[in-house]
């Protein structure tokens, strides 16, 4: 650890935070001591260094004289370290991850700032802004205050720490006809080859172009690299691998593929091929079968396994087991428009906001559905300012709390009154607007990454950025919740997004089955690159379905049987005709 600590120059922006820089300084220069124990004296830094419950264990009485445990020393001053370095009050020259916070931000800010404010959509008056918070606040309140008698889903309960009751979502009618829909789509296409359905979509879009060359020329024609690609697109996203797909009757070599693999296979080109199969699927649905476009959009996160000497996987607290994690974003009706391959402890808050800013598609997204890892106070406040509305699934409803506006009076909302809290801070939302948006450009300009910024806004930070982000937040959400608690339609709607991710979840471990679905390689660029694989593997089924159950509805007879239960459950996310095992053949002339 001495070596380590010598390595890297830690610097900070702030005075407050210069005893932790004085104690690693003297760290170093007692790092050849082998005193266990060392007088204390001016030159020790403690005050912003020990924490007041560990300072009998560090400073000792020996006699009436005052000593340091160096070892207990030791470990305050990481400990120490290791917070300020996560809210990055303390940062590391020449670092990433942890670089200067002043980096995160835009640097042309201040000469820029009108236009900054005019692409968040944001007026530059603080006071204004405030008041229209406040207003639509207020409103939200009364609007569930007066509606609570009549509210027969909703309890408010007066005493205990869980005192909002909702009655669970009633089952909706059982779509009669989807059944017969999908046999008359396994009559028709039976057991059809997912390595058939990667070789239509592409045939119809021509995604393959995307995958060029990173050497100077390219030894094969188009067409037998085409069919190559396809093929090592197949064993990638069906995690088999490219031994298992060459030497069949195609006659294509391992090393053939493998060279095709590492020369036209890259990240860069599998997002842009992923982003132009779901823009053909947008273009190619139907407005009578699948509705108008939509603009709502879910995420959600599944585990994968991986291997254990990888330096992405970690164990995960909730589901158990090691491996990473892949952050999906799909659209309602299961088109997946960006994908991430995350650790197990990332945030999904900063995989969320990302998805949203990043993906490659035409859609534009203005309500996002998430779980409860998916939200925070601060998500909720990013993702106002960057003009999308959060709604969330939250499984701890029972216990939320509705904060003040500031302005009512005692009385104001009876109804409301066991779950409501203290006031809003307004004025320091007005203080720190003008940060908070320099904040939410940053993440809207890319010129940071998501996570390395949400990084920063933890609970120890006692930055007003963070507090007042936080304050935002917190009145974002209590709108949110007098909109979730009063409309049993926004309740349904988001359990709908959300059924739709977990569908696609699903889908996964169907399409990703080769070596027990585990990310079987230890370097990160090829973990990106198989997870990139499955996502457009698992898109190109959903255009061929989307065309396949078009060409049936299309039929006046079949189109007459269809119900609005039938409209509202229909997903091309099926796979009962799909065949991902068997031969891999490859007929480029079907």
């Amino acid at each position: 650890l001495p070596k380590i600590l010598e390595a890297l120059t830690f610097c900070s922006n702030n005075t407050q935070h210069r005893p932790v820089l004085d104690a690693l300084d003297w760290l170093k220069h007692n790092q050849t001591s082998n005193q266990r124990y060392i007088t204390l004296d001016d030159t020790i830094p403690v005050d912003g260094v020990i924490q007041p419950k560990w300072r009998d264990i560090v400073i000792e009485d020996n006699q009436g004289e005052k000593r340091i445990n160096r070892i207990n020393y030791e470990i305050c001053v990481l400990q120490a370290l290791r917070k300020r370095l996560r809210c990055k009050e303390i940062w590391v020259v020449d670092a990433d991850r942890y670089r200067n916070p002043d980096d995160d931000l835009p640097l042309d800010f201040d000469a820029n700032r009108e236009n900054y404010y005019q692409d968040l959509g944001q007026t530059t008056d603080a006071t204004a802004f405030v008041e229209q918070l406040r207003s639509e606040m207020s409103s939200a309140l009364e609007l569930l205050n007066r509606e609570m008698p009549k509210n027969r889903k909703v309890r408010i309960l007066s005493q205990g720490k869980n005192r909002i009751s909702i009655t669970p979502l009633a089952p909706q009618q059982e779509p009669m006809n989807l059944a017969y829909l999908k046999r008359e789509i396994t009559g028709r296409w039976p057991m059809t080859s997912l390595l058939d359905v990667l070789k239509e979509a592409d045939l119809r879009i021509g995604f393959s172009d995307h995958f060029k060359t990173v050497a100077d020329r390219e030894n094969p024609d188009r067409q037998s690299l085409q069919q190559r690609i396809l093929l090592c697109l197949y064993g990638m996203g069906t995690n088999t691998g490219l031994k298992r797909v060459s030497g069949s009757r195609h006659g294509i070599s391992y090393k053939e593929l493998l060279n095709v693999r590492r020369r036209f296979i890259h990240k860069a080109a599998l997002r842009n091929a992923i982003g132009q199969v779901a823009n053909a699927i947008f273009t190619a649905r139907n407005p009578s079968i699948w509705g108008e476009g939509t603009t709502s959009c879910a995420s959600d996160s599944k585990k994968f396994g991986s291997w254990d000497q990888n330096l992405m996987t970690e164990w995960h607290i909730r589901y158990g087991g090691r491996g990473v994690m892949i952050y999906w974003h799909v659209e309602k009706k299961s088109t997946c428009i960006y994908s991430q391959l995350k650790r197990c402890s990332s945030s999904e808050v900063a995989a969320m906001i990302e998805g949203v800013l990043r993906h490659c598609t035409d859609m534009e997204i203005d309500r996002q559905y998430v779980d409860s890892h998916g939200q925070s106070e601060v998500a909720f406040a990013f993702s106002h300012l960057l003009g999308f509305d959060l709604l969330p699934r939250l499984k701890a409803i029972a216990s939320q709390k509705l904060y003040r506006p500031g302005d009512d009076k005692p009385g104001d909302y009876p109804n409301l009154e066991p779950i409501l809290t203290r006031p809003i801070n307004w004025e320091l939302i007005i203080q720190q607007y003008d940060e908070m948006i320099k904040y939410a450009t940053a993440l809207k300009q890319g010129t940071a990454d998501p996570e390395a910024i949400l990084r920063r806004f933890t609970r120890n930070n006692i930055q007003h950025p963070y507090k007042a982000l936080a304050e935002l937040g917190k009145v974002i959400k209590t709108i949110f919740l007098c909109r979730y608690i009063g409309s049993e339609e926004l309740r349904q709607e988001i359990h709908e997004g959300l059924n739709v991710v977990e569908n696609w979840n699903s889908a996964n471990v169907f399409i990703f089955y080769g070596k027990g679905g585990e990310v079987a390689t230890n370097r990160l660029e090829d973990q990106e690159l198989s997870v990139l694989a499955l996502h457009l593997l698992q898109i190109s089924l959903v255009y061929v379905n989307t065309l396949m159950i078009q060409q049936v509805l299309n039929e006046p007879n079949w189109l007459s049987r269809m119900k609005l239960e039938d409209f509202r459950a229909l997903t091309p996310l099926i796979y009962a005709h799909v065949n991902p095992y068997g031969l891999f053949e490859l007929d480029m002339n079907t």
